[in-house]
């Protein structure tokens, strides 16, 4: 299956929000970190475009460290646990 180039940016900004929010809810606030400092962008828009669901990208921010797949961004390690899902 295809996407549409407005199809794939709708699913690249839906994705940047989740990883915000998970960061937020781990208490790491929007403006003290740039998220293209951490992890590349462009890779994350291609891992969208995958047809492969077993995909995923791990990365960590300012301590968070983050499993980002297509449908979901969960937050690893023991003393945090956070799932934000489609």
């Amino acid at each position: 299956m295809r996407h549409s180039p407005s199809d794939s940016s709708d699913r690249s900004n839906d994705l940047l929000i989740k990883i915000i929010e998970t960061l937020e809810a781990c208490g790491i606030e929007e403006d003290t970190y740039q998220l293209h400092d951490y992890v590349d962008l462009d890779a994350l828009e291609q891992l969208l475009a995958s047809p492969n669901d077993d995909i995923s990208v791990q990365f960590t921010v300012e301590g968070v460290q983050l499993d980002v797949s297509p449908k979901s961004v969960d937050v690893l390690g023991e003393d945090r646990s956070s799932t934000t899902e489609d």
